[in-house]
Order: structure tokens, then sequence, then C-alpha cells
């Protein structure tokens, strides 16, 4: 068992410029901490229930911002904050996935 029943992830990488795009070019750490702030607002933020942490890169970031929900290993994208929220409403407090926010599994390891 999980020591959080969700831990999510948020890719906060930040490139140098010019190099190829990143979250954190996206707004990524700003949203991690809205999502940080909401989760503590509505009383999940706490060991058995629900952890939001900054990752470096998780080699998505032409598919991103990105972010993964575990145990469940869904990862999703988003625009901003509204779309957060609808994650923490549907993904975190309901157990729904939210396609339209869903990327694609990532490829099985070679």
């Amino acid at each position: 068992m999980s020591y959080y029943e969700h831990h999510v992830f948020f890719c906060c990488n930040q490139r140098a410029p010019g190099e190829r795009t990143c979250c954190n070019d996206k707004g990524a750490t700003r949203v991690r901490d809205y999502a940080k702030k909401q989760i503590k607002k509505l009383g999940l933020a706490a060991p058995g229930q629900v952890r939001v942490n900054m990752a470096g890169c998780l080699e998505r970031c032409e598919e991103g911002p990105c972010i993964v929900v575990y145990p469940q290993g869904v990862w999703y994208t988003y625009v901003d904050e509204e779309d957060v929220d609808e994650i923490i409403e549907r993904h975190i407090q309901k157990g729904e996935i939210v396609e339209r926010l869903r990327l694609p599994d990532a490829p099985p390891a070679k």
C-alpha cells in the first residue's frame, strides 16, 4: 500500500534559454504552488491522503506541462489552474480519470 492515496508530481524542470522546451516555461511551478494550496484548503494534505511535489524533468515536456498521479500512474497535461481544479475534483476526490487532459501512457521500456 502506498503511503499516500495520491502522490502528484509536477514536472517543474527549467532549461536554459534556447534549449528544448520545458514545463516551467509553461508556468509549472506557479500551478504546482496553486495545487498545493488547493489540496491544503480542501483538507487533503496529510499522510495517507494527498501529497503534491515538484519533480525534475519527467521527459515529456513537449507534451506538457505535465503531471503524473501515483499510485495509479496517470499522466496529465494542463493549461491553467482550472484544469488542475478539474483533476483535483474528479481524479483526486472522485477517482475518475480526466480523459480530456490525460496524456497517453508512456511507451514500454526498451
